[in-house]
């Protein structure tokens, strides 16, 4: 099974609100995953991500998506 790292999406209509999370690529975006790695609130430009989790599933040979891979680079959590 292959592991990716995504935004799963909470919050109401026009007022999202995501958990950056790891799950398998064959569950569903809201479904059930792994671990919660971190929080991203795009409205108030909030990121709380957990940089050791993120390398411990990159270790484990989780793929981030494009858009965590790009606020991963934003933030400096990878390298």
């Amino acid at each position: 099974m292959a592991i990716k790292i995504r935004l799963q999406r909470f919050g109401s209509h026009k007022n999202p609100f995501y958990r950056v999370v790891a799950s398998e690529s064959s569950r569903s975006r809201d479904g059930k995953f792994l671990e919660q790695v971190g929080t991203y609130d795009p409205l108030k430009g909030i990121v709380n991500i957990d940089g050791e989790k993120v390398q411990k599933w990159i270790g484990f040979g989780a793929q981030p998506t494009d858009t965590v891979k790009s606020l991963l680079k934003k933030y400096s959590v990878l390298k």
